[in-house]
């Protein structure tokens, strides 16, 4: 039974990332078709590489690979080159970084990102994991400034069982953030997993109320937060990579959750992220179910994004 639901996921993946191999994988195959391997075709390949978002370092690493294997005589022909890029991606991400909230308790998780990525969508997603696990979870409503995030949160919060801590529109988040600390220390409770806004006045004042929420949360319990991840929508491309490095230099991000993966040509960008910042992709997101959101695992997607649907 675990088999078939596994296998089920991964073709959803396939499907999902079906627009980015149409924009990196497909085009590859097209420039091979009657060439012969030479300088001119890796420039090609170079340039498929970069505009699938894969980064100009991914790019690079790849093609001087190619062109080691090409000149040593590893590389021949077109099926040569795809199994080359193949293997050279799958490695370029690294091992996988799982989210494990085990041995610890209570487990924090700091969610940062910018507004529209999924944020809080994402929270919901890993409560119901967590809780059907069987784990006592807390929600804070760190984002204070919308109250349609806290509304949300609500709904999340009763749909998958989890406590919720929130406080008035327009108050501290890092109030917040410390009472539901306390609240799941004195309730025995297992993870706490905390909201924050993703757009405030502007980009100095909402890392500083980040900090500042960082800094709250170690007076409760010094090693926390024990995960801080930035949600990443997939369809943004390049601004990812910028995205995760202003949070990163903010408050030292821990994984990278990766979503709409479903709906953008952009997916190249996991190779861009880790690439650069050397940030892992912890989970992944292609839909909106609460099962639809998976730890990330570097030899299935790569897979997912070079095999043909059907």
């Amino acid at each position: 039974m675990t088999f078939i639901f596994a296998m089920g996921f991964f073709d959803r993946l396939k499907e999902g990332l079906s627009k980015t191999r149409k924009n990196f994988v497909e085009r590859v195959e097209s420039v091979l078709l009657n060439r012969t391997i030479d300088e001119s075709l890796l420039d090609e390949i170079e340039e498929i590489l970069i505009g699938a978002d894969v980064g100009a370092g991914t790019a690079d690493d790849i093609i001087q690979l190619l062109r080691q294997k090409v000149r040593s005589g590893a590389v021949k022909n077109s099926d040569d080159v795809m199994t080359c890029i193949r293997a050279e991606m799958a490695k370029l991400l690294g091992h996988p970084q799982r989210l494990v909230a085990e041995g610890i308790k209570p487990y924090v998780i700091l969610m940062v990102g910018v507004n529209g990525a999924g944020k809080t969508t994402t929270i919901g997603k890993l409560s119901q994991r967590y809780v059907d696990e069987g784990k006592a979870v807390v929600l804070a409503a760190g984002d204070t400034f919308r109250a349609a995030a806290v509304e949300q949160l609500e709904i999340w919060a009763e749909r998958t069982g989890a406590s919720i801590i929130k406080h008035q529109q327009g108050s501290d988040p890092a109030a917040v953030a410390f009472d539901a600390v306390e609240a799941a220390k004195s309730r025995n409770a297992d993870v706490v997993i905390i909201d924050t806004a993703g757009r405030l006045h502007n980009k100095t004042q909402l890392m500083d109320e980040l900090r500042k929420i960082n800094r709250v949360i170690k007076k409760s319990i010094p090693d926390a937060p024990h995960d801080i991840l930035l949600v990443v929508d997939g369809t943004t491309g390049q601004n990812a990579v910028q995205q995760a490095r202003i949070f990163n230099e903010a408050v030292g991000l821990s994984g990278i959750v990766m979503t709409k993966l479903d709906g953008t040509a952009k997916g190249g960008i996991v190779f861009a992220i880790y690439k650069e910042l050397g940030i892992p992709i912890k989970l992944i997101g292609i839909g909106e179910k609460a099962d639809d959101l998976r730890d990330f695992d570097a030899d299935d997607f790569v897979k997912a994004l070079f095999e043909k649907e059907g």
